[in-house]
């Protein structure tokens, strides 16, 4: 072997590095720069904005992509199906099924001036996806701040414009709603690629001290009025139907009392018209026939009495021997 094929070691290594054998670790080097490069991981939750020479190039997907190596092309991955959110006057130190609460105060958050001039504490979160990738990342340079921004100017519009009971009570999902609404139209004037989903009102309270008190016995006496409504609500319900059971009864009962004593009036009208029309024919025997039907009347439920014709005179002697043979006279 002659010199000019063996290259001096250097730090005095057993072995020869050759000239070849450096070229050929600078090409593989290369090679494996070029490739690691040129491809990149795009995870299900998010989209890849791709630059070229630092200008906008194009959004890809989900999955492997390529891309032109050495820097000539850089991606940027955004999380647009990861619901983000913003908390105000409160913060969230742990998330789990127990989250756990940061104790400090952020008034200037949550504190709010009511249409009636009362202040109020309100503690709430929006929650925003990202849906234009492209002008989420180049079109506002603070995102997070002109959110929190935009987010509490509107809140506190809103709350603005209404009573203090108004805001603690039924107009809270109004206030939600509202919110998200012009929330989405406000951020989309500043074109920062977001659209929210949520705007959810956690805590509502009057400021802590006097005031706060005198809203938690303002909230019992509200209560206890709803409990009085409801226990009186409950027994209309129960006494009513009752009530009106009874009157449908007495009622019945007197159609068929009216129904019963008609009916009998005219049976009675209708015996009166037979008994005028036999009155008619024979006169004497009628009024004949109507005194024994009266007499037999009044004393059907009487024992012991005889009727006797004055007329005939033997026929009480006979009666008396009848009543001794029986058992004596009575």
């Amino acid at each position: 072997m002659s010199e000019r094929d063996v290259s001096p070691s250097p730090g005095g290594l057993p072995f020869a590095i050759k000239p070849r054998l450096i070229v050929i670790a600078v090409i593989v080097i290369a090679l494996i720069i070029l490739i690691a490069s040129s491809f990149f991981v795009v995870d299900q939750t998010e989209q890849a904005v791709v630059l070229r020479f630092g200008k906008f190039s194009r959004v890809a997907g989900p999955g492997l992509n390529f891309k032109m190596p050495f820097s000539i092309e850089k991606n940027y991955n955004v999380p647009t199906q990861v619901v983000q959110n913003q908390q105000f006057g409160f913060r969230t130190e742990r998330a789990g099924i127990t989250s756990a609460f940061s104790r400090a105060d952020f008034p200037e958050e949550s504190i709010m001036l009511t249409g009636d001039l009362n202040i109020i504490d309100i503690e709430w979160t929006i929650q925003y996806l990202i849906v234009d990738p492209k002008a989420w990342l180049f079109k506002v340079e603070d995102r997070e701040r002109t959110i929190r921004d935009i987010s509490q100017s509107t809140l506190n519009r809103l709350v603005g414009d209404r009573a203090i009971l108004d805001v603690i009570g039924n107009e809270r999902t109004v206030i939600e709603v509202e919110g998200q609404r012009l929330l989405n139209e406000r951020l989309k004037g500043y074109d920062l690629g977001i659209n929210v989903t949520t705007v959810k009102l956690r805590n509502i309270v009057p400021p802590a001290g006097e005031v706060q008190d005198a809203f938690e016995d303002v909230n019992k006496a509200i209560q206890d009025m709803n409990r009085l409504i409801n226990e009186g609500k409950e027994q209309y319900n129960s006494e009513i139907p009752r009530a009106r059971g009874e009157a449908e009864k007495l009622i019945q009962e007197a159609m068929g009392y009216a129904a019963e004593r008609v009916n009998a009036a005219r049976g009675d009208v209708a015996r009166f018209n037979s008994v005028l029309a036999e009155y008619s024919k024979n006169p004497d025997v009628t009024r004949t026939r109507l005194y024994i039907e009266m007499i037999e009347s009044v004393f059907a439920g009487d024992k012991g009495t005889d009727l006797v014709d004055r007329n005939l005179d033997n026929f009480i002697p006979l009666k008396m021997l009848q009543d001794a043979a029986g058992g004596g006279a009575q």
